[in-house]
């Protein structure tokens, strides 16, 4: 679970919150695929919280973007490196990514095609299919294409089909949210769980990419059960997210600015009693109620459906 807030500025419209929990035990739908991972870390000021005081983070942008780019390359030369030889984008049926933005999901999966096509072990085939008219960015070194705009339009045009199958429904979340920091890449599961049919999910492999800054990445994939009704119990548990987006409330951009500024004034403040009403939170929220003059945080909860449904409060 996490929040990402932002200062005033075009960081702040990427900001969202999110939550996930999973059940870990045998027989899963979702298995994890053993010895199927790579793993990258290094230490880089590209993202951090220096200033306790404030919520906010000190954000290298350009440098955030190029070290989740280059993890990711590291980490999916080390995840595709197989004993029985190297996997490509073509092993992969679904993919799901740490999602900062949505758009540079669609970048991060066009730059493993770009891997794919630059650790060729042979000239790949450039008359036709996916790599047609791809030929001059042959003998590219890949650490030098990171902000290569003619490279990224490139592969972003060669990789939007197998994009729009295989990453895009998994970004409804990143989407519709935003950025949920520890959140985001198993937000992307549930998305991609909640909309794709179940028939079409069993038996696949789903690729995970997870980054944190500072830096440390991975990824992995799962395995899914080939059992359709296993994994039909699956989707189902999850079908509702559509229509809990959509009954979300809507406010004005100067409303939300408004409400975080209030946050601001009143971050770590105490004793605090928050005076915003809870009328449009779901039912069976916790909140907050109060923090006494040692910071000693007290919750509340809002009626649950159930609880109102027999007459109950």
């Amino acid at each position: 679970a996490d929040i990402a807030v932002y200062a005033s500025g075009n960081a702040r419209p990427t900001g969202g919150a999110g939550a996930v929990a999973m059940l870990v035990g045998p027989n899963a739908p979702l298995a994890l695929e053993r010895g199927m991972r790579g793993t990258h870390m290094e230490h880089v000021y590209d993202f951090y919280k220096p200033d306790l005081s404030s919520e906010y983070p000190v954000v290298d942008g350009r440098l955030s973007i190029q070290c989740y780019l280059t993890a990711m390359d590291k980490c999916y030369q080390r995840f595709s490196s197989q004993p029985k030889g190297r996997l490509t984008l073509e092993d992969i049926d679904f993919a799901c990514f740490h999602s900062p933005f949505t758009r540079l999901v669609q970048k991060s999966y066009a730059r493993l095609m770009l891997n794919d096509f630059l650790l060729e072990s042979s000239p790949p085939d450039m008359s036709s299919g996916k790599y047609a008219g791809l030929e001059s960015f042959l003998g590219r070194k890949l650490e030098k294409t990171v902000f290569d705009k003619d490279v990224e339009k490139a592969f972003l045009k060669a990789s939007k089909a197998m994009y729009d199958e295989r990453v895009a429904p998994a970004t409804l979340l990143g989407t519709q949210v935003g950025n949920m920091y520890t959140a985001s890449l198993y937000g992307s599961l549930a998305s991609l769980l909640a909309l794709e049919k179940s028939e079409h999910l069993a038996g696949k492999r789903i690729a995970m990419f997870s980054y944190g800054s500072g830096l440390a990445s991975s990824m992995y994939s799962f395995d899914v059960s080939s059992d359709v009704a296993v994994v039909s119990k699956l989707t189902a548990s999850l079908s509702h997210l559509p229509a809990k987006l959509k009954s979300r409330t809507t406010v004005p951009p100067q409303k939300f600015a408004e409400m975080m500024k209030l946050r601001e004034e009143t971050h770590h403040l105490a004793p605090y009693e928050p005076a915003a009403s809870v009328d449009l939170l779901y039912p069976g929220t916790y909140y907050l109620e109060s923090i006494d003059d040692k910071h000693r945080r007290q919750y509340a909860r809002t009626a649950s459906a159930n609880r109102l449904e027999n007459g109950t409060h």
